[in-house]
């Protein structure tokens, strides 16, 4: 039995003095160190020690980090990965070095990078990513490097950063950023005003500067002019303007969504219907309302219609089409949201509407009218579309595919048998 102590004792010790044949392992100023840099490496070698803190294996040939890269050193504290050719950092690379304190990716070809992995990472302190070929950072990268002092994102080929990238960095002393092409649009005033308030220090600030718009290029972000910038708004109005409106089914329903802001919103509709959610970009259809190249609907007219100008056209409305539609407008600003609730109602003198609500008025027996607030309606041609606007003017003759008071060909639809009750909600 003691034999086998000893033999168990001679086994862990020999583990503990392994060291890859490349690189060299011992102990200085009271770290475990593995040294691997300059030994023309393509991998990462296995074989390190458990109890290691610090490895270099920079200035080698690495062309990635796949995941668990780093597993057999999970008490690492100083990573030096500089001067490789690094393209992709594959997520669980790094999540494991939990102790980890500086790491250095710089002087690679990053471009494809797991910023999750930095989740992981609570004690950094030292983040060298500069020299690389970032494109984006996501807004909550850094939300668990609450200790990180020094970070290095300058040489690279960011264009914008997401407003509060740099909000969890609370011990942050030192950043770079300079000499990145960035496009100085309104996405990119708040860092001109972080950057001038902040106590971080932050060098060579005049290269901090505009690659774009061309007016604005080499200007430093620190002088850049005031920009004509406000965040998306969308204001719920309609017509009819009374709060209920009783309509024959196979109608053509028409929502407008008229949004300000700078630069100009993204149209988005959010359509919640018995059968699912519906999601379009607008647009969907050109001016004809047929699909546009490219667009993946079923038909060449699809069921719902997203025009140019921010109108939604649903030929032929029925109970399947009964729902919430909401309008969602975004820019680098923000977003805003209108929605409007839109139901069947049962011919009557009053009820409740298939969502569960209170109605009154009367039906109307016959064909080319409609009731508002019990007064019968004479109706044209353009009276066979209801039209609600989700509008800052409330402009009836802007209501459909941008041409004032006239309809797209073929959505002059009539029903029968069952009144359309339309409800309105902004929330």
């Amino acid at each position: 039995m003691q034999e086998l102590h000893l033999l168990w004792w001679a086994v862990l010790l020999g583990l503990a003095q392994a060291c890859p044949e490349p690189c060299d392992c011992g102990e200085k100023y009271g770290f475990q160190i593995a040294d691997c840099a300059y030994r023309d490496l393509e991998a990462v070698p296995p074989g390190f020690p458990a109890n290691v803190t610090t490895l270099s294996l920079s200035a080698n040939r690495l062309p990635g980090l796949p995941e668990g890269a780093f597993r057999e050193v999970p008490l690492l504290q100083s990573l030096w990965l500089a001067h490789n050719e690094i393209r992709t950092v594959a997520a669980g690379a790094l999540a494991s070095l939990s102790h980890l304190k500086s790491l250095d990716l710089s002087h690679n070809l990053i471009s494809d990078f797991a910023w999750s992995d930095l989740h992981n990472l609570s004690a950094l302190q030292l983040l060298k990513m500069d020299s690389n070929e970032l494109t984006f950072i996501p807004r909550n990268a850094f939300r668990s490097l609450h200790a990180l002092r020094s970070l290095q994102l300058n040489h690279n080929r960011l264009h914008t950063l997401a407003e509060g990238t740099f909000a969890p960095l609370t011990a942050l002393s030192h950043l770079q950023i300079n000499d990145n092409p960035f496009d100085c649009t309104c996405g990119i005033v708040w860092l001109k005003t972080w950057a001038l308030a902040t106590a971080v220090s932050i060098p060579e600030q005049d290269n901090i500067a505009c690659s774009s718009p061309h007016v604005l290029k080499g200007t430093p972000l620190s002088r850049l002019p005031p920009l004509p910038c406000s965040a998306p708004s969308v204001q719920l109005s309609y017509q009819p303007s009374q709060d209920g409106a009783e309509l024959r089914p196979g109608f053509v329903l028409a929502l407008h969504c008229d949004v300000d802001g700078q630069p100009a919103p993204q149209l988005h509709w959010h359509i919640q219907i018995p059968s699912g959610i519906v999601e379009i970009t607008s647009p969907n259809v050109g001016t004809d309302g047929r699909a546009l190249p490219g667009t993946p609907v079923a038909s060449s007219q699809p069921r719902f219609q997203a025009f140019a100008n921010g109108s939604l056209l649903i030929p032929d409305f029925g109970k399947p089409e009964e729902g919430t539609y909401s309008c969602l407008a975004t820019n680098e600003l923000g977003s805003a949201e209108s929605s409007v609730d839109v139901a069947l109602a049962t011919p009557g003198e009053g009820g409740e509407d298939t969502l569960g609500r209170r109605f009154h008025g009367k039906a109307v027996e016959g064909k080319g009218c409609y009731t508002v607030d019990n007064e019968v309606q004479p109706s044209g041609p353009e009276d066979n579309v209801v039209i609600i606007y989700l509008s800052r003017a409330g402009n009836p003759e802007a209501a459909v595919a941008g041409v004032p008071g006239q309809l797209p060909p073929g959505l002059l639809l009539l029903g029968q048998s069952l009144l359309l009750l339309l409800f309105l909600t902004s929330f």
